[in-house]
């Protein structure tokens, strides 16, 4: 089978493209004949080793797929040849990736597309929508009533938590160029900002002026603003960080008011996340949400191509691999 692989970690010139051996799937496993292959940060993480996993040289690259069952293991119930299926939990922890003709996949990290939902739109979505799901659900949860600060609104992620928070009864406030407001407005945001302009004095004429939770999708907002946004007991997740690796923020007033401070990256979620996640993001999806990704469409053949663009931040549109 055709796939995109590496023999070692190193630069995106590094991933080859050619033949490999079909996988043999376990009775625990189901084979998928795979559609297409989303390309995220991450996947430049493990491929260059600066994100620390186990990989098993010659290792395919790609963590969230789409396709349809190719076979079924002997032990595993609920999925069918031809079924329209999702993952976005390979690539990595030891786990080959996604990248290639046909994939074997753990049954219990293998879901169906919903319903009238199209194929390569749900996977341009999952792993954003899956960090939004499992941060709102199990970092903070959040509860109807409270409040969320999404800093980066407009971007692959903070779409997702706009309307997720909407849909969980939060107060969403979010900062964005004001060119995205309409959109944001229509995701579920009650509260737009321009974050070209001091957070600090918008907050302060704002409706919402401090809430519960603070999630920034950028990096780019000094981490003593944010728990400045807080209320007292609220929490800010990290889900990135600035180009320096470094923050500076007031220590007694941090803990005074009894405020947290999370870090979330979704290759550490436990298996039993991934998979409530992923139920949350079926139900929303067969409602029409979280499926507005604008999406460039590549062959798996330029999978250096895509990784370099990735690295370079030069593509806004969300980048599938097709085979």
């Amino acid at each position: 089978m055709q796939a995109a692989y590496i023999t070692e970690n190193g630069e995106a010139k590094d991933i080859k493209v050619g033949d490999l051996p079909k996988p043999e799937i376990s009775k625990e496993e189901v084979l998928i004949k795979v559609n297409a292959v989303s390309v995220n940060h991450v996947d430049t993480f493990v491929r260059s080793g600066s994100f620390k996993t186990e990989t098993n040289f010659p290792f395919v690259i790609g963590r969230d797929a789409v396709g349809q069952v190719e076979e079924v293991g002997a032990d595993v119930t609920g999925f069918s040849k031809g079924n329209w299926v999702w993952t976005n939990s390979m690539g990595y922890a030891g786990r080959q990736g996604v990248t290639s003709e046909y994939a074997a996949i753990p049954a219990t990290r293998l879901f169906h597309v919903p319903e009238k939902v199209e194929p390569t739109q749900l996977v341009a979505s999952v792993h954003s929508s899956a960090t939004a799901a499992i941060v709102l659900t199990k970092v903070f949860g959040a509860v109807s009533g409270s409040s969320i600060l999404v800093e980066g609104a407009a971007g692959h992620v903070g779409t997702k938590f706009v309307q997720m928070a909407h849909v969980m009864g939060l107060k969403v406030v979010t900062t964005s160029n004001s060119s995205d407001f309409d959109l944001l407005d229509r995701l579920g945001s009650d509260e737009r900002l321009d974050y070209g302009k001091s957070l600090k004095k918008q907050l302060a004429k704002a409706d919402i002026q401090k809430v519960d939770y603070v999630v920034d999708t950028s990096g780019q907002v000094p981490l003593q603003d944010n728990l400045q946004a807080l209320n007292p007991g609220g929490t800010v997740c990290l889900i990135t960080a600035p180009k320096n690796n470094k923050f500076s923020f007031d220590v007694r007033k941090f803990y005074t008011q009894s405020k947290t401070i999370s870090g979330f990256v979704i290759s550490n979620a436990p298996l039993d996340q991934i998979q409530d996640a992923a139920k949350f993001i079926n139900r929303l999806m067969a409602d029409g949400y979280l499926l507005e990704d604008s999406v460039l469409e590549k062959s798996y053949e330029d999978a250096a191509w895509a990784h370099k663009k990735l690295e370079k931040n030069s593509k806004k549109k969300k980048i599938l691999l097709t085979f």
